[in-house]
């Protein structure tokens, strides 16, 4: 047996973006990627990364401090949980998360003055710490690869995906030049961010007009393209509004908008639209709603599904850590509902255990392969040198050809499970 958690230990690097990355109303123009190691009494010992995205997590804390300062309590929340590990027998990650999230997140409250904090928040933080105690898992348990993990934590991870379509990213500044270069590229599935405030008045109205102006520009373009990997044959949009529109009434008109440019047959996905407090049932809308920030747990995807009407899941284990992601999937595999892994503008060592999770579950309805998510080579202003830190800069399944990530060489070579993963 692992034993005790005897050594802790936590760093961190600032990475710039190539230029400021806007949605929720709100743009960063950094990203903090956290790195910690945790050992065992016995000499096992895990190390794991995370990127800090304090907007998506809680866009109040985001707007209440400075970017420095905002990331920088979010780190003192991945110590807190290291610290609070320190010391405790070692037993499995699942058992462990919940063991010290009620602290962590009491903490996390007390430190950003928040008191109506987002669980988002604290997950965000605990994600680099719930990987090293999967790699300290894989070493106790034998376990040799991804496969071997899922088959003992989450068996309905049965897929094995011979590709992958890469979903970039338009944000609210991406030029349409960039989204015409993304469709010649091959790219079959847009995620574009709605809910912007443009001159920062936080006017709603003006909100979905811009939103309906956007998608219809997009529209555009994107319906002179075509593909193999969708059933319409032209490329579709998976829309993502954070949250950001206030009740079905406006909602509804942004769709109905979408609708009369031709663009809302082509949408597959529509993510997010209500904050998470708002209790509203999504059921009749046109299109399929995806639960993302309102999901941090399997008892919140029960409730989504079951009791408004949520008919997708968007996966994050480089968000929401991979323990809360397993027991997130088995709830939703248990209805039928599709799942799909979503970015957190990672780097290319935590895209590697998205695309783990991605290759082994089902297909969006509207797509004929499975697709992850990957918008790090858009924005990080050291991509290249982000991919060199990975080993194997070269593999093919961290370079999209055509559009999609070839698998071909992913599952024999691509371990996420050793050490440093």
């Amino acid at each position: 047996m692992a034993g005790k958690i005897e050594g802790v230990t936590l760093r961190f690097d600032r990475e710039p973006l190539v230029q400021p990355f806007g949605f929720k109303g709100g743009y960063l123009d950094e990203l903090w990627q956290s790195f910690c190691e945790i050992r065992t009494a016995d000499g096992k010992s895990g190390a794991g990364r995370g990127v800090q995205s304090v907007l998506w997590a809680d866009a109040v804390t985001f707007a209440g401090h400075s970017q420095a300062g905002a990331n920088a309590m979010m780190l003192t929340v991945t110590e807190k949980a290291l610290c609070l590990l320190k010391g405790r027998e070692f037993t499995n990650p699942c058992d462990l998360m919940h063991a010290i999230f009620p602290e962590c997140y009491d903490y996390a409250s007390r430190v950003t003055g928040n008191d109506r904090l987002p669980a988002t928040f604290v997950l965000n933080a605990l994600v680099p710490v719930d990987f090293a105690l999967w790699q300290i898992a894989a070493a106790e348990g034998g376990l040799r690869d991804f496969s071997h993990l899922t088959s003992r934590f989450s068996p309905s991870m049965d897929q094995r995906h011979e590709k992958l379509g890469a979903i970039p990213l338009i944000s609210y500044n991406t030029g349409e030049d960039e989204v015409e270069a993304l469709l010649r590229e091959g790219i079959f599935l847009l995620k574009i961010k709605i809910g912007a405030n443009p001159g920062g008045r936080n006017d709603l109205e003006e909100m979905c007009r811009w939103d309906v102006e956007r998608i219809r520009r997009i529209h555009e373009i994107a319906a002179r393209y075509e593909t193999p990997y969708t059933d319409c044959g032209h490329p579709v949009y998976y829309l993502d509004a954070n949250g950001r529109y206030d009740g079905r009434e406006r909602l509804e008109e942004f769709l109905k908008g979408a609708e009369d440019c031709g663009a809302l047959e082509r949408i597959v996905l529509l993510e997010e639209p209500f904050c998470e407090e708002s209790g509203i049932c999504v059921r009749g809308l046109p299109v399929r709603i995806a639960g993302d920030e309102s999901i941090h747990s399997a008892e919140d995807a029960v409730r989504c599904i079951d009791e408004l009407g949520y008919g997708a899941v968007a996966l994050k284990p480089i968000a929401k850590t991979l323990s809360a992601t397993f027991e997130i999937y088995e709830q939703a595999a248990k209805r039928n509902i599709p799942c799909f892994c979503a970015d957190l503008t990672v780097p290319p060592a935590m895209l590697e255990w998205n695309m783990q999770v991605a290759a082994r579950i089902g297909t969006i309805p509207g797509l004929k392969t499975g697709v992850v998510e990957s918008n790090g080579a858009q924005n990080y202003r050291n991509w290249e040198g982000l991919l060199r830190r990975t080993g194997h800069p070269d593999a093919g399944w961290l370079h999209p050809q055509g559009g999609v990530f070839d698998l071909t060489d992913f599952y024999t070579q691509c371990n996420v499970l050793q050490h440093g993963g």
